[in-house]
């Protein structure tokens, strides 16, 4: 369910501006000069309440994360998680929508790239908005330096079973697929999101991780 809308979301990210990106547009290219130090670049897209890319930031201070959301009220929750805790260096937040990533990133920027429980959009004539579309992947290997990954969960298999077809027919290569992520080796390493904590019981968790297989001469 989507929070309702908070009339104060966009007062509530000028005032975290410490670890809130407010002119995304003005960092591209620059985004190690937001961190106090230059480490691989983390970018979930969709973060949520930000559970998840919190908790990766803070397993993991090797790396710096963003988190993306294009709902304000959605944000401004996430803000007001991270408030009641622990302030992190390696971790800034950013209201943008991933159809327009390309005037925030520059080519070879990031890492990493997460994607967790994204709308599935079950009706074949919004296949374009789904996030493993072919459009969307375009964007994704102009975004990730060469040896980049994507991870991608779902609980939705129709979503899932498209994602397969589409990254193998765009030249991605499956580092890894799980159909029951919870159930897996894997599942001790998992970092939940805050949807998948909640609805897990209901059936599997897919999971696959991507690599570019198309030649780069970014990074």
């Amino acid at each position: 369910m989507r929070l309702r809308n908070n009339p104060k979301a966009y007062d509530i990210m000028e005032e975290n501006a410490d670890f809130v990106i407010l002119d995304p547009e003005s960092h591209k290219g620059k985004y190690h000069q937001l961190f106090k130090e230059n480490k691989p670049v983390f970018v979930e897209i969709g973060m949520g309440k930000g559970d998840f890319i919190y908790q990766n930031a803070l397993k993991h201070p090797e790396n710096n994360y963003i988190g993306i959301e294009k709902f304000p009220s959605v944000l401004a929750a996430a803000i007001n998680k991270i408030n009641k805790q622990e302030k992190l260096d390696n971790l800034k937040l950013m209201h943008y929508d991933a159809l327009e990533l390309l005037n925030v990133f520059e080519k070879g920027e990031i890492d990493h790239l997460f994607l967790n429980f994204s709308d599935p959009w079950p009706k074949k004539r919004h296949a374009k908005r789904r996030l493993t579309s072919p459009d969307f992947l375009n964007v994704y290997r102009q975004l990730l330096k060469k040896d980049g990954l994507i991870e991608f969960k779902t609980d939705n298999r129709g979503l899932f079973e498209y994602s397969l077809q589409s990254v193998t027919e765009n030249h991605y290569h499956l580092d890894y697929v799980s159909l029951d992520l919870h159930n897996s080796p894997e599942a001790e390493d998992n970092i939940m999101t805050e949807y998948e904590r909640k609805f897990s019981v209901n059936g599997p968790i897919y999971k696959m991780i991507l690599s570019d297989t198309m030649e780069k001469n970014n990074g």
